[in-house]
Formats: structure tokens, C-alpha cells, sequence
């Protein structure tokens, strides 16, 4: 997941349009290679949404076959969520969409950041309380390290060296009215 709450004292794009589409088109081909059928795209809320639908249509036009796409809220599942946090900082809850059983099926979660392996966890939980999947593999845009959680992806876009006081910022239309991704050190406190 990106994290955006701060503004970054000085941000470097680390891929623009053009490397956001090539990297689709190769995080598609690494799918196709692994699990040439049945397999379901569900992306999570808020840019895994975009990302999964546009590996999808890579995906149909590389097989011929658009895989079922499906969207996921973690939001009720995360754990930074709870009575100590804040009434003006309450969750905003997105619909989790499967529009077909996931039972059976070898499913891709897809994200725009791979950080400390929450978001993820919070994914599995979600994800396997609507059904048991054959399997349940990662497909990310973007990993940064700094794992707090014993979390691999197995499809991964491009791997960016992070400290954690940096800040990897992703945007996807039509979640944002442009695509790339940037690397910001955020400013310290009183600048």
C-alpha cells in the first residue's frame, strides 16, 4: 500500500507512464508463465484496483481469455484499526467485489507497494473468510522491503531499495489523474 499521508521534502519518479504500462505487461507475462489457467485478479483497495484490472487486459490479450477480475476491502482487517484510533481519523469502507466463487481457484492479489506485509495479512484474512482458493499468490507493483511479516510476492513489477523514512508514492488512473510512481524522503519534524 502507498503511503501518502505526509508530503515528501524532495521526490524522485522512479517510473513514468511508459514504465508503469511495460512493467504490466511483464508482471502479465510472469502470470502467465506460473498459471496459464483459472486464475482470478482480485485487487486490493485503493490502487491494486486499477493495477489488477490493467493486468487483466494484458492477460486477455496475451491467452485470449479475460481472467475474473475481483476487488477486496481490508478494511475491517487491518491491524492499525481499533478503539484507540482517533473518531476523525475512522476508516472509509470500499466494497469488496468477487463476482464468483473463489473456491477452487488460484488467486492474485494485487497491490500497487509491497512494505511491511499488513496489508497483505489483512488480505489473506479478507480473502479467506469468502472461501478456500486452490491457492492465493501476490502480485505487486512495487517492493520495498522492511518486512515486519513473513510476506513474498510472487509477482513482482520492479524492486526499489527504500530506507523507512522514505515514502513511495503510486499513482493509477483512474484512481489518480496520472500514472508513475516517486520516491520522497519525507521532511523532517519542524520543516
Amino acid at each position: 500500500m502507498a503511503h501518502d499521508q505526509k508530503r515528501p521534502a524532495s521526490v524522485l519518479q522512479i517510473m513514468d507512464a511508459k514504465a508503469v504500462q511495460r512493467t504490466v505487461v511483464r508482471m502479465a507475462a510472469q502470470i502467465v508463465e506460473r498459471d496459464s489457467d483459472g486464475v482470478m485478479l482480485v485487487g486490493i483497495h485503493t490502487r491494486g484496483v486499477p493495477l489488477a484490472d490493467r493486468i487483466a487486459a494484458e492477460l486477455a490479450s496475451t491467452t485470449g481469455t479475460p481472467p475474473v477480475v475481483g476487488r477486496l476491502d481490508i478494511t475491517l482487517y487491518r491491524d492499525d484499526i481499533g478503539p484507540w484510533r482517533p473518531a476523525h481519523t475512522q476508516p472509509v469502507l470500499r466494497k469488496t467485489v468477487l463476482p464468483v466463487s473463489i473456491d477452487g481457484k488460484v488467486i492474485y492479489l494485487v497491490d500497487d507497494v509491497l512494505y511491511t506485509g499488513r496489508t497483505v495479512r489483512a488480505a489473506l484474512d479478507t480473502l479467506i473468510d469468502y472461501g478456500r482458493p486452490r491457492a492465493i499468490r501476490l502480485a505487486v507493483l512495487v517492493d520495498r522491503g522492511h518486512r515486519e511479516l513473513p510476506v513474498a510476492a510472487d509477482v513482482v513489477g520492479k524492486v526499489v531499495v527504500t530506507t523507512r523514512r522514505e515514502d513511495v508514492q503510486v499513482r493509477l488512473r483512474p484512481a489518480d489523474d496520472e500514472d508513475g510512481v516517486w520516491l520522497g524522503r519525507e521532511a523532517p519534524d519542524g520543516s
